[in-house]
């Protein structure tokens, strides 16, 4: 199955909301009027794109030449084209400025960090990189375990000379930031490519929780002072626009470098990454996740992800 298949099939939940306001709207009239507009804005509200950016795409619809009569497709593609605009800031390849690079990984629990630092470390490895993964989220016995279950995984798909090694902790409980340090520093030794820094879930109103974040970059610092190249904030689609502020109180305790959105295969609100990309300068998005395989991890695409989000090919 093709990525743009994936996508398609992981925003069907989202594209309903969206397909069906335009059968509804289409089938009233086939010509852009106040009650057509009406239809699409519900529609956009309901996939979770916040009533601003539903009002802005509705507003760039109306300068938009469109043909006479009006059919689902030529509106489908008119949507998707300026979806797909307003997701552009988004877009943008994760890049690896050192070897190793150091890429430290949070999110709130649930939202799928661990599984998500699995499958980014058997794609690399499948690349052929040497990927070393600090399984720092001490505080719970089954993160190893998961990771585990990947790396396994990565040995079946990994390239030439890619290889996924995992430092896990001395003990449930112990310091992430030591398990961190463990890692980056086997990395140098070994000739690592890539290091990945699991970190403990913590809810984004728990200030005493976020604040161990910043000891860990301190600490791997030691090592790199450019540590970490990345930081990168897992959050959860189901969640829609609620994530947003979890955004906002992480990058207050350690900047953040982008984003990767999992879950969007079980959520209704894929149209929140419109309200994220609205946001003053907004991060990107290197990943988005829309199942539970290896391959459902991948890039995120605009045109693509616009054009799923509206249904097409699913006429």
């Amino acid at each position: 199955m093709s990525w743009f298949s994936r996508i398609t099939a992981g925003l069907s939940r989202s594209a309903n909301n969206v397909t069906e306001g335009i059968k509804q709207a289409i089938g009233i009239a086939a010509k852009l009027d106040d009650e057509t507009l009406q239809n699409l804005e519900e529609a956009l509200i309901a996939a979770d794109t916040s009533l601003p950016v539903a009002q802005a795409i509705l507003k760039d619809l109306r300068k938009t030449k469109l043909p006479d009569p009006l059919t689902q497709e030529s509106l489908k593609q008119a949507l998707a084209d300026i979806i797909a605009k307003r997701l552009e800031p988004l877009a943008k390849p994760l890049e690896f400025p050192a070897s190793p690079t150091i890429i430290l990984v949070a999110g709130v629990n649930g939202a799928g960090k661990t599984t998500t630092i699995g499958k980014l470390a058997a794609q690399w490895a499948g690349q052929g990189k040497n990927v070393f993964v600090a399984a720092a989220d001490t505080y719970r016995a089954a993160a190893v375990q998961q990771l585990t279950v990947w790396t396994d995984r990565a040995s079946a798909v990994a390239g030439v000379n890619g290889h996924v090694t995992i430092v896990p902790p001395l003990k449930q409980g112990a310091d992430a930031s030591a398990v961190a340090y463990a890692a980056v520093q086997a990395a140098q030794q070994e000739g690592g490519d890539i290091v990945i820094i699991d970190t403990a879930g913590r809810l984004a109103n728990r200030a005493d929780l976020l604040a161990e974040l910043p000891k860990v970059n301190r600490v791997i610092q030691k090592l790199d002072a450019a540590a970490p190249h990345h930081t990168l904030l897992v959050l959860d689609a189901t969640l829609g626009q609620s994530t947003i502020p979890q955004v906002t109180e992480f990058h207050k305790q350690i900047p953040l470098t982008g984003l990767i959105v999992t879950k969007l295969d079980g959520s209704a609100k894929a149209g929140f990454l419109l309200a994220l990309a609205n946001q003053s300068n907004p991060l990107p998005v290197y990943a988005i996740g829309v199942g539970e395989t290896l391959d459902d991890l991948g890039p995120f695409n605009p045109q693509a992800f616009a054009n799923a989000l509206v249904g097409i090919g699913n006429l």
